[in-house]
């Protein structure tokens, strides 16, 4: 169960971060008001994931998950550029998260 509370703070975080770049500088109301409300909900989402997974490890999976979902949804979305050094930088982030869970894992205890 904790690691689909993680699932829905992840998910939430991107909508949000794509909102922002919609939002065109919090000068559209709609998606201003989805940027605050998908942050809020993504914490509440990560607050009960982290009652009983590590900190760490999952604010690793949350972050890298957030960076590939918000680099994919602004190519589909916005049309951002893809470029090489930049999948080679997800790929990297990728492995970190891969290292980190290797060295402890996300469960506590």
């Amino acid at each position: 169960m904790p690691f689909v509370l993680l699932a829905f703070a992840i998910a939430f975080e991107v909508t949000a971060t794509l909102s922002m770049r919609a939002s065109e500088g919090f000068t559209k109301p709609w998606p201003s008001v989805i940027v605050v409300a998908g942050y809020v909900i993504s914490f509440v989402f990560m607050a009960k994931a982290l009652t009983s997974l590590n900190v760490g490890p999952v604010y690793a999976i949350w972050s890298a998950l957030g960076t590939i979902g918000a680099f994919a949804g602004g190519v589909l979305l916005f049309d951002e550029p893809v470029k090489p050094v930049t999948i080679a930088g997800a790929v990297i982030v990728v492995v970190g998260v891969i290292v980190i869970n290797l060295g402890g894992g996300v469960h506590q205890g």
